[in-house]
């Protein structure tokens, strides 16, 4: 893009945000926004573009939700973790697996299998991903079915043959940049991020083009502006109260010489966008390596919110959540978007429930930081997070750069894996609150030096994970939360973390699922009063869903344990600090379930 083509993309984009208009200019893919429109699909991996995982259907309701029943099943033929859900287009799902990477399309009529997909990976691929081998899901527009491979390959296959229109190279999974996230489709271009934070990965969004696989832009977490996109004068972030450019070299002066090439950033999260900004929000993860003494700083742009443009890649506002990590706090959770008060002035906000433990509502026209409060009140790494300043307060006791290399610091909260990972949260617009399922879960961590070799990891620190101490043993909460205020609502305690996606209905239901494999439906004003209970065949990790097929509403979920909580069963391991640390704090999970690796889909009887 020319000099004068970007000032001008830049003074149209900031008309646009000023009237919230310019139709001609912002258009979301008219294809995703009409399966979106209609309820009776599942077009997307959230439901819609605003991450907000909620649905108008209401035929299944909290009157009659108890009598639901398993309408149809489905195995996938793989045992390992079932993260993501199938998408549903009139008529047909398309469902995903882990490693492989299997893709079926299956006719919701019949249940018969139209076609199915599997790409022949290596092997070798499966041990360049840390917390198992996982896949969060697929995207699909204008006929075609995207997949993010695990090793790294992105695909656009034909959504009535299942044949590969094209494919692209994202990243060398030999050097252990490897792929878990569900691609995203925004305008004309499939957006994908990377995996590989544990292995020294630098992290990247990038977008390709929806029809040729072209790559259009490529913007790094961290490094030289350039490689960032970010225009030091016109990218902005919290400080001192407002809203200020970050200024030049705002990464590399907050990296130790170039520790910035195997600075992690990386981006295996869910995305969001937003076409009155024509923005897509999401996080990146942790700083490279776990071993805060090696890497001095804040590690800028590491465990960030950004805001990029779409079409451009520019970086519109950037805000560090959990400057020079210390705790792998990895900042990918999802972008919920929602137009909610707050502090009493209704506010075009961007709602995200950190790994460390803070949920924060911030201005997502601006980037200002409206609010920052802690989601689980066993949270002890830091008292507070400063309003001015947007820094977190550490708690000296629980810094483990302060403590040092080679000693263990004990009793931390919440664990790596934070008080939420990866499962993401819904909003629900009857009642103005976000429904989150959360860890209830500390650790001990202990760093110490290591040597970075490429394709190998580059952790550099041991850990022990346990419940939250006062918890009785509980590993998990399901929480109603107030974004304009910071407070918990509601709280509904778990044997064990509550690692899957949740739903929300206009039935007035809340549906999430248990890693005993348990899915549960509550009454979405009262998340205690529990309507709907069953035990699928493996724990839950997967998100739930719901669609509608001739006059029918499902709700559906994977089940298949395994990811980061279930990474012992998933990949046999034994040892109480092995899966950096879970094995142990999941210990007893074996009792309750098995391996598996299929879709359960309910219904009322007829």
């Amino acid at each position: 893009m020319k000099a004068s083509e970007t000032r001008s993309h830049w003074l149209v984009r900031s008309t646009c945000i000023a009237l919230m208009a310019c139709p001609a200019v912002v258009l979301a893919n008219p294809d995703v926004e009409k399966n979106v429109a209609n309820p009776k699909n599942w077009a997307m991996q959230a439901g819609d573009m605003f991450n907000q995982r909620y649905s108008k259907l209401n035929q299944i309701n909290k009157g009659n939700v108890g009598k639901m029943q398993v309408a149809w099943t489905f195995s996938t033929g793989v045992l390992r973790g079932h993260e993501g859900s199938p998408l549903v287009i009139d008529g047909t799902m398309f469902l995903h697996s882990p490693f492989p990477n299997k893709v079926f399309a299956i006719d919701l009529e019949t249940q018969k299998i139209l076609w199915k997909y599997e790409p022949k990976q290596d092997p070798a691929v499966i041990p360049q991903m840390c917390c198992d081998t996982v896949n969060r899901g697929l995207a699909y527009a204008e006929g075609k079915v995207f997949l993010q491979q695990a090793d790294s390959n992105l695909v656009a296959l034909d959504a009535k043959s299942g044949k590969v229109v094209w494919s692209v190279k994202n990243g060398d999974p030999k050097l252990g940049a490897v792929n878990t996230n569900a691609p995203h489709v925004f305008k004309d271009k499939v957006i994908t991020g990377i995996s590989g934070g544990e292995w020294g990965v630098r992290g990247f969004l990038a977008a390709y083009d929806i029809n040729s696989g072209k790559q259009v832009w490529k913007g790094y977490s961290v490094g030289p502006d350039s490689e960032m996109l970010i225009d030091p004068a016109r990218t902005t972030t919290w400080a001192d109260g407002k809203v200020t450019p970050v200024g030049p070299d705002s990464s590399l002066k907050t990296w130790q010489a170039d520790q910035w090439k195997t600075g992690g950033g990386t981006t295996w999260g869910w995305y969001s966008y937003d076409k009155a900004t024509n923005s897509v929000y999401y996080g990146t993860g942790n700083p490279s390596t776990w071993n805060p003494s090696q890497r001095p700083g804040d590690n800028k742009w590491s465990m960030s919110i950004w805001s990029r443009d779409v079409d451009t890649g520019r970086v519109n506002w950037v805000y560090q959540m959990t400057p020079f990590d210390e705790w792998d706090f990895d900042g990918i959770n999802e972008m919920i978007l929602a137009d909610i008060p707050v502090k009493g002035k209704q506010t075009k906000a961007l709602v995200h429930f950190d790994r460390n433990g803070f949920g924060y509502t911030l201005d997502r026209v601006t980037g200002a930081l409206l609010v920052a409060e802690k989601y689980d009140p066993k949270v002890n790494w830091a008292t507070h997070v400063d309003m001015k300043s947007g820094r977190p307060q550490v708690v000296k006791q629980y810094s483990t750069a302060q403590n040092g290399p080679d000693v263990n610091t004990k009793g931390i909260c919440p664990a790596a894996l934070g008080s939420k990972d990866q499962q993401p949260a819904s909003f629900d617009p009857n009642t103005g609150l976000f429904y989150v399922p959360t860890n209830h879960v500390c650790m001990d961590y202990e760093p110490f030096k290591v040597e970075y070799t490429a394709g190998q990891p580059y952790v550099g620190a041991t850990l022990s994970m346990f419940p939250a101490p006062g918890s009785h043993g509980g590993m998990g909460n399901y929480i109603t939360w107030d974004a304009g205020t910071g407070k918990i609502v509601q709280s509904k305690a778990e044997k064990f973390s509550v690692w899957s996606g949740s739903l929300n209905t206009a039935g007035g239901l809340s549906c999430y699922g248990t890693l005993e494999g348990y899915l549960k439906c509550v009454d979405a004003k009262d998340i205690n009063k529990e309507l709907f209970k069953f035990k699928t065949p493996s724990g839950i990790i997967g998100n739930v869903f719901t669609y509608e097929h001739k006059g029918k509403q499902h709700i559906g979920v994977f089940s298949g344990i395994g990811g980061w909580a279930g990474i012992g069963m998933a990949a046999g391991l034994e040892k109480d600090q092995d899966g950096l640390g879970a094995v142990g704090g999941y210990k007893e999970l074996s009792q309750y379930t098995e391996l598996g690796g299929s879709l359960t889909v309910f219904a009322l009887p007829n």
